[in-house]
């Protein structure tokens, strides 16, 4: 059994067209004659979307019409439980391939009904209107069947004539046709374009993706900068092990680790913005703090102008001084000095007893 199979693959390894790669996968394709089912490379290499939500969506393309696909109904079928099937129908959902809407029958009844598109993309384009039927053809006219042929005879021989130059033959002015009744032209009613059955919220796979932000540079790069950033990034992989970084890949980020410095960002802050939290494992250590160092770039810290303008717009609070009494050296706020409150009582009082 063993020699028949490897016969067989050998077989048809040799049947492939074109030089066998060295590396990857090799396909070895045979054409489908029944119980197979299209699916768009959109899908299969859909680059959102989990290996789980890509095998739900064929199997509930592979299904007929009005087959169940709720989380139960294809649970009793798949290996994957609930949790992960719902989790996969809502991934399908969040990218226009499903879709749950509520319908009302003529009943009164509401029911739920669950649509699939199998390119959710076309949905977006709006559709050609039908086209319009052609017109009937004319019946062609009968045409008379050909006389017999009649036998021809030897033709008696013509003395040959040799053309003298004549005057050519005055011009004769020819009226112009009499213009015929044209028949109005009926144009068909255009039957109006379906509305699509629903539209799904978010752009499909082939939208373009916005440009990404370049990379921050400082005002002016001095050496001082520049050795400063090249120290950090070459020392980066010391406290961060997955990011050990080539020589090209410090030179590019150079400018970038400049421009955080030149905003008087700690060394520390910088390190700690840059490594928190990576992913694991992580394939491309230069990519990621390009991003961190463009997306989370702290703003320029403000000038002596900025700070005055500050403490100008800053609400000015009026604070009473203390003063010393002079009759019995206690404490208390005033704007001038003098006496106390009790003092000032007391005098009163004494005040108005003489003169009483």
């Amino acid at each position: 059994m063993d020699t028949q199979q490897n016969t067989a693959l050998t077989r048809a390894l040799a049947e492939v067209p074109g030089p066998l790669p060295t590396s990857g996968v090799i396909h070895i394709t045979f054409p489908h004659a029944d119980r197979f089912t299209v699916v768009g490379n959109h899908l299969a290499q859909h680059p959102d979307l989990s290996c789980t939500a890509v095998g739900i969506a064929v199997r509930i393309q592979s299904l007929p019409q009005g087959a169940k696909v709720g989380v139960k109904a294809l649970a009793a079928h798949c290996k994957e439980g609930e949790k992960r099937i719902a989790a996969a129908l809502r991934e399908l959902e969040a990218h226009g391939y499903l879709r749950r809407v509520r319908d009302r029958l003529p009943s009164g009844r509401i029911i739920t009904r669950t649509v699939f598109c199998n390119r959710p993309a076309a949905l977006l384009h709006p559709r050609r209107p039908a086209e319009a039927a052609p017109h009937p053809a004319k019946p062609e006219p009968t045409r008379e069947p050909a006389p017999a042929p009649v036998p021809m005879q030897e033709p008696a021989p013509v003395p040959v004539r040799i053309p003298m130059a004549t005057p050519p033959a005055p011009e004769v002015p020819v009226a112009p046709p009499a213009p015929q009744p044209t028949q109005p032209q009926v144009s068909l009613p255009v039957p109006p374009s379906p509305a699509p059955l629903f539209v799904p919220r978010v752009p499909p796979p082939t939208a373009p993706k916005a440009p990404r932000r370049p990379l921050p540079q400082p005002s002016d790069l001095t050496p001082e900068l520049d050795r400063a950033a090249t120290a950090f990034l070459s020392d980066l992989h010391r406290h961060a092990s997955q990011f050990f970084l080539s020589e090209d890949d410090v030179r590019r980020l150079v400018p970038g680790v400049a421009a955080w410095l030149e905003r008087a960002a700690r060394p520390d802050t910088i390190r700690r913005a840059l490594t928190d939290d990576p992913r694991h494992p992580l394939k491309h250590p230069a990519k990621l703090l390009a991003h961190r160092l463009t997306e989370l770039l702290p703003p320029a810290p403000p000038g002596v102008d900025d700070l005055a303008a500050l403490d100008r717009a800053r609400p000015r609070v009026t604070v009473t001084p203390f003063q010393t009494c002079d009759d019995c050296d206690r404490a208390f706020r005033s704007p001038t000095p003098g006496h106390c409150r009790d003092c000032r009582e007391t005098r009163a009082a004494y005040a108005q007893a003489a003169a009483a």
